[in-house]
């Protein structure tokens, strides 16, 4: 039987991105989000719902016992950013921030737990460099990021008596429509869209920002314990070698 891989956020870039790559690479994709898509050919199985809603992560969970009858890994990709200095943003919009980002993996794991720890398996969280470093008004975004790469931590500590890989993914400055609705924070030279994502590809070691399906491979390393099976409390970062040079050079 395939290996089954429950993706969140699986209609946004990196979500759908890493679908691609799990079912080139023969795993069954079972694709969570809360927009309706009917253009997903690479998941398996598509399951409306807004993962930070308790009863919701629980019926995601069931379902995937009833219909696959296993998960092998967790990618807890689901997130959303807001855009604004912290003194601007609303406890309305922070909380929402750390629903999305944060207590929707705490759920996911809570409710996944009891299926992944039959046969084991990965959980990966996608954090962000944000965790590490970060910019001027994308606070909220950053403390979430900042959690999770600390729940990731700890959540390796405990799984690993049931045979469960907890590490995290932290991508930089990938193509997505997330990174384009952020590119209007001050920080960037440029009168439209493509000088703004050219400008801010130049400042990366490799010249350029990532793709969606950049990420996913990095994922599915931490997911394929023939590949990572010694890893995991671990956080890999993915930037394009942004974090490596000094802001003052």
């Amino acid at each position: 039987m395939k290996q089954v891989a429950l993706i969140t956020g699986v209609a946004g870039g990196i979500g759908y991105g890493t679908a691609e790559v799990f079912a080139e690479n023969d795993w069954h994709v079972v694709g969570v989000d809360r927009q309706t898509s009917d253009d997903l050919p690479a998941v398996h199985h598509f399951i409306h719902a807004d993962i930070s809603d308790i009863d919701a992560s629980r019926r995601i969970c069931e379902e995937v016992a009833a219909q696959e009858g296993r998960l092998d890994a967790l990618i807890n990709n689901a997130a959303i950013q807001i855009a604004k200095p912290l003194i601007e943003t609303t406890p309305a919009e922070w909380d929402a921030v750390m629903a999305a980002n944060l207590r929707s993996v705490y759920l996911a794991v809570r409710h996944a737990y009891p299926l992944m720890k039959v046969n084991g398996g990965s959980i990966i969280n996608v954090s962000s460099v944000h965790a590490r470093i970060t910019s001027a008004n994308i606070a909220a975004y950053a403390a979430s990021k900042g959690a999770l790469s600390a729940l990731t931590r700890a959540l390796a500590i405990e799984m690993t008596k049931d045979r469960i890989r907890v590490n995290a993914v932290l991508p930089g400055a990938i193509d997505t429509p997330m990174l384009r609705a952020g590119l209007n924070r001050g920080h960037l030279e440029g009168n439209d869209e493509y000088e703004l994502v050219k400008a801010l590809g130049a400042r990366h070691v490799i010249g350029r920002v990532g793709q969606p399906r950049e990420i996913g491979e990095a994922i599915l390393f931490l997911a394929d314990s023939k590949r990572s099976g010694f890893i995991t409390g671990q956080e890999l970062v993915v930037d394009g070698g942004a974090t490596t040079r000094l802001s003052t050079e």
